[in-house]
């Protein structure tokens, strides 16, 4: 019998242990995941950009685990071709956005960061002359919690308006999550353009705030719904900037909702 306990010691002492054929690999550093979305209209900074009728946008986005991300981003537009006396454009009918740039953490702060470049381009046929909408910004962006602010900084003329090198963009967000799946969301932005245009200030022209309110909610397979408000606080001048040759103000009180989804 003792022989036999020995024995059974030393043979579970030397045996070699098993290895599962199913053993976790590690996990890859890099991410790809993917957006699209129906909107009722686009509205970027407070702005319709097509002319308060449905938008289809969606986008690529890579990011590695060592913080720099690159992406891509498009939707539907008119607002070029709606005012093409004015922008010079005869056709255009598509935003596409190319951008990059790096994330990290400011140690356990909970406080993250965000920088890159964003470009921004409206392929069409324009006017000898005409200025080019395509846009590049510069961006910083800290967040904490459900907070976050962003500071997009535009590096030559901006969407179109000549002479606006320096234009700048403050966009303050918070995404109050009220339930696992419902969540608040409240924006307030500042738009500041530099330069002048013929004479006449930028500033005075095409610079105004916007607010939205409005809510989302998250559904099984990545689908999220979702809706909001959203206005600004231009004046008369700014009001008639931002009417098109159809006779639309672009920048008034606006409803918007939305059906999208990740993978």
């Amino acid at each position: 019998m003792q022989k036999t306990l020995i024995a059974a010691a030393l043979a579970s002492a030397l045996a070699v242990p098993a290895f599962s054929a199913h053993a976790e690999e590690p996990a890859s550093p890099h991410t790809f995941t993917g957006n699209v979305g129906l909107f009722s209209q686009y509205v970027f900074r407070g702005i319709s950009q097509t002319n308060e009728d449905i938008a289809l946008q969606g986008g690529f986005d890579y990011s590695h685990a060592s913080g720099f991300y690159i992406g891509t981003w498009g939707s539907n537009i008119s607002w070029l071709t709606d005012s093409s006396a004015v922008t010079g454009y005869n056709s255009s009918s598509l935003e596409l956005d190319v951008y990059g740039g790096y994330r990290g953490a400011f140690g356990d702060s909970g406080v993250t960061y965000d920088v890159g470049l964003l470009q921004y381009m409206y392929p069409g046929d324009r006017v000898a002359g005409a200025v080019k909408a395509d846009t590049l910004e510069a961006y910083v962006a800290v967040a904490w919690q459900f907070l976050s602010a962003k500071y997009s900084y535009s590096m030559g003329d901006t969407f179109g308006v000549n002479n606006s090198s320096g234009t700048w963009y403050l966009d303050l967000q918070a995404n109050y999550p009220i339930t696992e799946s419902l969540t608040l969301n409240l924006h307030y932005g500042i738009q500041e353009f530099k330069g002048s245009n013929a004479g006449v200030s930028n500033d005075s022209q095409a610079s105004y705030e916007d607010w939205k309110i409005g809510a989302s909610y998250a559904l099984p397979q990545g689908f999220t719904v979702g809706a909001y408000y959203t206005d600004t606080s231009m004046n008369r001048t700014q009001e008639a900037f931002y009417t098109n040759a159809l006779g639309k103000y672009l920048g008034d009180g606006q409803t918007v909702v939305f059906l999208t989804k990740t993978f």
